[in-house]
């Protein structure tokens, strides 16, 4: 693809030449610069500079204007008025700013050849966005325009939207603010009137197809004080060392306040600016010094910046970082700078009562295997004395500390000797007293050589007076005069100890320097006293003499003329019992200026003229006890207040009350009325519980509400309300009101209230409501409100359910100008509730906002968020088992550096790599894992892990105990086990099913790891199974065939492999759910493969039947006639063979006619089959059952021998032998006897008897040898009968006696008769009852085999069938036996 190359400077001059035709003012300015070469911009500078050094202004030739661009001039001529002075100013403004864009121009370009970047732009479509000519950075004084030009190149066209604070800008939400342009490619965004709040990073953004690309520019509005609020860009580029960042202007906005920590901790010092003209690639310099010590990167600090922030971070605090830190930043005017302090206070010691840590390790080195170290001492307050100090060396690239010295020293300094020559050491100091050690002190940097200090004479001594001062509301300066010894000294410690308690806190953890030293953190309206120690190596001073005690609040400000208040007015009584009187009065609408301290009361007799004192005490409260009256008597009463600037103008006096007792059970009233949240519809009304509450506590409160001018007080609540306010809502706009409140108990409703002062419902102008919110640096949970107008005396008062929220450490307040924010140190469930604001001198500027669990949440999580930055995890952390078992933890982060840290905590204990655990990780895919090799129960417990990134940190943790750690275990050991397993023959695929085309179930296998001598055994139920060819392993599948399969077939089934590497089991159970999918299986070949239905009459009936590969009963089969569903009766009978399902009509009627069919279900679709059974065709079937009936009942009423005679006899000679048999037939049959063919006849030998028509003998006496042979019964009857024969063997006494069959009945032979119905079928039905039975299965034999005449259960069209004592055709049980032979 071709493709232009161009350098970067050249771009840069056309990006300049371009974006200044884009603007007619900006090419009246720059008119001259549309010259890309590095030599038209020296030109240009040359030029302005003898433009700016001329005495009198004269426009030069890049400024001329042409004469379509004079109406732009004129316009902006006007704007700023016609007078000379006026256009003398905007001159030299132009002329000033002409300057600075030269200037700008040439720091860009040089900062551009110096990057030595090239890009190439490909000529050729389609092609991404890209600005030629970009956005650029603007500063403009309040209420003039800006405009603001790109250029934009791409193909297809891009599409350019515009964003201020990464916020799309519509025009619309500001008509007449926002002006967007497009004109051949230029796109522009005109701001008119800017103010201070236009101030910010304004971005264009364009995007097409291809991709999407940004450009972004700041936009600082100034006042004209020259105070201004702008925003920022972020980003840094490495500086380049041939331009002085003095060039750039910086504005410092947001500053880090007096800062507490712990050691341990991190924690970041954070200023942020503004910086004109602010390039990406070129930061301000910015110099940090701690005690004015410039401090410079290391292992300890960090120091970064660029976005507009300047920050100091302290990766792992100590005490030796606690002192005043100053950010000193190079401007274009000098430097601006900002100082605050940082408090360091000790970590939770490892021992209670232990010293905290040593600080300011240094060491001297004396000669080639000497060193002298030397530490500071830290501060003990309400510890035991320190008694000694160890030290530890350690040798740089090794981790092992080795204690220097046996026994602690005294002093702070100790000599160490036995070093290796040229090697380099740390060093570290832990301090010793009675109650144990302290943790170690930051080790030393690595030392070789260094002078020797001099010795010190000896502690130095107390310093002198102490003198403490207020300062604001939660410090307190405080100074001191030095010791007179000063010993070397190294600092102070100063301590603070609340009035009372006894306990001393340290204020600085540090040594202070200087004599001087403003205590933060103190609690307000507290009184404090203060004392010193001088510090140096040889510990620390006696403590100085306490200061004075001092209360904290904020200094008072000097200059300011104070007044003193008006009249109070609305005296009330309260209560009286008979000798004094409670009253209470309102509070002077105006306070003079200041806080009203006290009040002067006043009293006289009713009809007196002469006023006298109450008290020569006064009042501190609106409310007062008058003693000393007399009953009966009345008195009236008078106010004054009284405050810094004097006592103000009495009150009016009271209307005359009677000094007697109250004895009403019903509360007296109450008082204090006040209003706040007056709105246009709703109103907050607050007062004070009544002095007196009558024989019985008071229970709640009724509000009384009238309009202003009339009597007419109606009850606003209908229950009583338990606290002292209500919300009173649907107010009508503009009205005014007036008000009473009564206290209730258990005698009734008290004395109302006096009437309120008269209040408007209708809203303060631009009054705003009180915003819940996240302190965006901090992550503080804050309540904010900003009073639309505020007077200088004003204070603000948060309330918790309307009750004033003092300081404490849940949450505190602060206000900066007309804004007043309550910030919660904590918030938890406890915090939640209605807060409210009110805002004195005011004309009653109040909010509410009520906290909700839901809305605390949600803040909770955000400002957590803030606070905690987190590491970005993709996935949290999880295991998972492995092949021999092993368990591997993983979890994947987002985006991971290098520089990143982690470790693994089971069970609150670090894990590190070794011997069975291996811990890795991948900085490119951010996977950090650790795999346990052998897992057992003893790693049940927590797994946790921790990363730190930077700032960024981030944790996971895991919880394997109970059932999900059993799970896992036992996961574990099945892949332990398989692992083992597999090492010998084994099942790569257990045990499954599948269903061949002939309806078999088969159980396959496949094996693995065999070998000739592998064996292989299929059981069920733990029984072997044979079959009649032995498995083969070494085909590595195995198959275990179920023919016909059913219900029976259900059990456990197992395949065994083996051989002399080990053993192998797999198990299949065949039921429940598994049976189901085998028959479903089934049912869907069966159901495919079924006919459709068939006609067959039996004597009991017509049946329809439906031939198919294989049927079961277990198969789900559905018969339904005309759509409706037909369940198994008498009358209709289902049932079915192992090749066909049938469905009998038994006795059918006419009602039985109609459309018949089966659905064959296989759990996903169903396979339908049909039959019309009407018309001809049940006509023809109903004569067929009909013939079949009158068969059927003829075969069953034919003579018949029921039972009793075996096949053979063998009885001894001249035994009497009895041949009895039962006979049956209807009507009753007749019986003949015959001896090889020819009948018997009864005589004396031969005895024939046939009794009760059922019982037939023949009994012969005194058999002979002539009596064997042949004998046979014939039964008859008119439908028929039958011959059973019987082989009697008759023996002498002594010879051996013939082996008879055993077991076996006489066969009977059927005899037709003539009478038989002509219908009768040539082949009659087998009957259930039949006296012989067919013979049993031998044995021996593994697999039985089913007689030769039962190879197909399917009757052929002319047999009958059976009877109904046959209720099922199926064949015997052991025909359908899939299972092979147990041995």
């Amino acid at each position: 693809m071709p493709t232009r190359a161009m350098p970067v400077y050249q771009q840069t001059q056309k990006q300049v030449c371009q974006e200044c035709q884009s603007s007619k003012h900006v090419t009246q300015q720059i008119s001259s610069r549309k010259s890309s070469s590095v030599k038209s911009v020296k030109k240009e500078q040359v030029e302005a500079t003898q433009a700016m050094a001329e005495p009198a202004y004269k426009v030069p030739t890049f400024r001329e204007r042409e004469p379509e661009g004079m109406q732009e001039y004129q316009r902006m001529a006007a704007h700023f008025g016609r007078d000379l002075s006026t256009m003398q100013q905007e001159l030299h403004r132009m002329r000033v700013a002409t300057h600075e864009q030269v200037e700008n121009i040439e720091i860009t370009r040089e900062v551009r050849e110096r990057m030595s970047v090239r890009r190439e732009y490909h000529t050729d479509t389609p092609k991404a966005p890209d600005f030629l000519v970009g956005l650029r950075s603007h500063t403009v004084w309040e209420k003039t325009p800006v405009k603001l030009f790109c250029t934009v190149a791409g193909s297809p066209t891009p599409i350019v939207k515009w964003y201020k604070n990464n916020v799309p800008i519509d025009p619309l939400s500001a008509p007449g603010k926002y002006k967007i342009e497009k004109k051949y490619g230029v796109h522009g965004l005109i701001i008119s009137r800017c103010s201070v709040a236009d101030s910010g990073v304004y971005s264009a953004v364009a995007t097409n197809p291809e991709g999407k690309v940004t450009s972004k520019a700041t936009v600082c509005v100034r006042r004209p004080a020259g105070a201004a609020e702008s925003a920022h860009l972020p980003g840094q580029v490495p500086l380049l060392s041939g331009i002085h960042r003095s060039k750039l202007e910086v504005t410092l906005l947001d500053r880090f306040g007096v800062t507490f920590g712990t050691e341990g901790e991190s924690l970041t010092l954070v200023a942020t600016m503004v910086v004109v003209p602010d390039l990406p690639n070129l930061p301000p310099e910015a110099l940090w010094y701690r005690d004015d010590t410039l401090l410079k990167p290391s292992r300890w600090v960090e120091m970064s910046v660029g976005g507009g922030a300047a920050k100091l971070t302290f990766p792992h605090l100590n005490k030796d970082d606690e002192g005043l830190y100053t950010l000193r930043i190079w401007t274009k005017d000098g430097t601006t700078e900002h100082s605050a302090y940082l408090f360091v206070k000790d970590a939770a010691p490892s021992v209670v009562g232990a010293p905290g840590s040593p600080m300011d390790v240094t060491v001297s080195d004396v000669n080639k295997d000497y060193v002298l170290v030397s530490w500071k001492p830290p501060n003990t307050t309400n510890e035991p004395l320190i008694t000694g100090y160890f030290v530890d060396r350690r040798k740089s690239g090794t981790k092992d500390w080795v204690q220097c010295n046996g026994s602690p020293v005294k002093v702070c300094k100790l000599p160490v000797d036995g070093l290796t020559e040229g090697a380099s050491y740390h060093f570290r100091v832990r301090a010793v007293n009675s109650a144990g050690i302290s943790l170690p002190s930051r080790m030393s940097s690595g030392v070789t050589a260094a002078e020797v200090e001099s010795d010190v004479e000896g502690v130095p001594s107390a310093p002198g007076q102490v003198i403490a001062s207020r300062n604001t509301k939660t410090s307190a300066f405080v100074q001191w005069d030095p010791p007179k010894n000063l010993s070397n000294l190294m600092g102070y410690y100063v301590d603070c100890c609340v009035v009372g308690s006894k306990v001393w806190t340290p204020c600085n953890h540090r040594p202070y320097k200087h004599t001087r030293f403003v205590v933060h953190g103190l609690i307000p309206g507290e009184t404090y006293i203060f004392r010193v120690q001088a510090v140096n190596a040889y510990g620390l001073s006696e403590e100085s003499q306490e200061s004075a005690p001092l209360f904290i609040d904020a200094a008072l400000k000097r200059g300011v003329d104070y007044a003193a208040p008006s009249a109070p007015y609305g005296i009330t009584l309260l209560s009286c019992d008979g000798s004094s009187m409670t009253l209470a009065w309102k509070r002077p609408k105006n306070t003079g200026g200041t806080r009203i301290t006290s009040y002067y009361v006043d009293k006289r007799e009713a009809g007196s003229l002469n006023w006298k004192e109450v008290s020569h005490s006064p009042a501190t409260s609106r409310v007062y006890k008058v003693e000393n009256l007399t009953a009966g008597v009345f008195y009236e009463f008078k106010v004054q207040a009284g405050n810094l600037a004097g006592v103000g103008l009495p009150s009016e006096p009271s209307k005359a009350f009677a000094c007697e007792e109250w004895t009403m059970p019903e509360p007296g009233p109450t008082y204090d009325l006040s209003f706040w949240e007056v709105r246009d519809h709703s109103l907050l009304l607050q007062w004070r519980a009544p002095v007196y509450s009558g024989a019985s506590p008071v229970t709640g409160y009724f509000v009384e509400m009238a309009k202003k001018g009339s009597s007419d007080f109606v009850t606003v609540n209908a229950e009583p309300v338990t606290h002292c306010y209500l919300k009173i809502t649907g107010l009508e706009t503009g009205a005014w009101y007036v008000f009473k409140v009564r206290a209730v108990n258990v005698a009734g409703k008290g004395k109302a209230s006096d009437v309120s002062d008269a209040v408007c419902a209708k809203a303060l102008p631009d009054i705003k409501e009180i915003e819940c919110g996240v302190d965006e640096e901090t992550g503080d949970i804050f309540l904010s409100f900003e009073a639309s107008e505020i007077s200088e005396h004003s204070k603000f008062t948060w309330s918790k359910s309307y009750k004033e929220i003092s300081e404490s450490n849940r949450a505190s307040v602060s206000t900066v100008g007309r804004r007043s924010r309550l910030t919660f140190v904590n918030p938890d469930k406890e915090d939640l509730g209605i807060y409210s604001v009110a805002v004195s001198d005011t004309d009653g500027l109040s909010s509410s906002h009520t906290i909700t669990e839901e809305e605390l949440n949600k803040v909770l999580e955000l400002s957590y968020n803030i606070r905690h930055p987190i590491v970005p995890l993709k996935t949290e952390l999880n295991y998972e088992v492995l092949e021999k078992g092993h368990v591997r933890f993983w979890l994947q982060v987002q985006k991971m550096s290098s520089a990143a840290s982690y470790r693994f905590i089971v069970n609150d204990k670090e894990v590190t790599s070794g011997e069975g655990h291996k811990i890795s990780h991948n900085a490119s895919t951010g996977l950090i894992q650790m795999t346990i090799e052998h897992f057992t129960r003893a790693n049940e417990g927590t797994y946790t892990l921790q990363i730190h990134d930077g700032k960024a940190k981030n944790q996971s943790s895991l919880v394997l105990v109970g059932d999900v750690f059993k799970a896992a275990l036992k996961e574990a050991e099945f892949q332990r086990k398989e692992h083992i397993r597999k090492q010998g023959p084994h099942f790569s695929e257990y045990l499954t099913f599948h269903v061949n085309d002939d309806c078999t179930v088969m159980l396959v296998c496949k094996l693995a790891n065999v070998k000739k001598e592998t064996t292989f055994m299929w059981f069920k139920d733990d029984e072997e199974i044979t079959l009649d060819v032995a498995p083969n392993p070494m085909s590595g599948t195995c198959a275990l065939p179920i023919p016909l399969f059913s219900r029976k077939d259900q059990g456990v089934y197992k395949a065994v492999l083996g051989d002399d590497r080990g053993k192998d089991t797999s198990v299949f159970e065949i039921s429940g759910q598994v049976f189901e999918d085998i028959i479903n299986a089934i049912a869907h070949i069966a159901g495919s493969s079924a006919s459709e239905l068939m006609l067959q009459c039996t004597p009991e009936g017509i049946r329809l039947q439906c031939y198919m590969k294989y049927y079961t009963e277990e198969m789900k089969t559905s018969w339904f006639h005309k759509e409706s569903k037909i369940a198994s009766s008498e009358k209709m009978r289902i049932g079915g063979t192992s090749e066909m399902a049938w469905m009998q009509i038994c006795e059918p009627t006419d009602k039985e006619k109609g459309h018949y069919s089966i659905e064959i279900h296989d759990g996903k679709s169903s396979h339908t089959r049909s039959f019309d059974l009407s018309g001809q065709a049940y006509n023809d079937a109903y004569a067929e059952f009909q013939r079949l009936k009158a068969a059927a009942f003829a075969e069953k009423n034919r003579g018949r021998v029921v039972g009793g005679l075996p096949d053979v006899v063998t009885i001894m000679e001249y035994k009497t032998l009895s041949l009895t048999c039962t006979v049956w037939g209807d009507p009753k049959p007749e019986v003949t006897w015959f001896k090889n063919e020819q009948e018997v006849l009864s005589d004396d030998h031969n005895q024939i008897s046939f009794e009760s028509g059922k019982f037939a003998s023949l009994t012969i006496k005194n058999v002979t040898v002539e009596d064997s042979g042949k004998y046979s019964i014939n039964v008859r009857n008119k439908y028929g009968g039958e011959f059973v024969e019987i082989t009697v063997s008759v023996y002498k006494q002594g010879e051996p006696i013939p082996e008879p069959k055993l077991g076996q009945m006489a066969r009977p032979t059927p005899i037709p008769t003539s009478q038989a119905p002509p219908s009768k079928p040539q082949t009659p039905a087998p009957s259930v009852k039949a006296p012989t039975a067919a013979p049993s299965p031998s044995v021996k034999s593994p697999t039985p085999t089913p007689p030769p005449s039962i190879k197909s259960p399917t009757p052929t069209p002319k047999s009958p069938t059976p009877p109904r004592s046959a209720k099922s055709p199926t064949p015997p049980r052991f025909m359908r036996s899939p299972t092979p032979t147990k041995k």
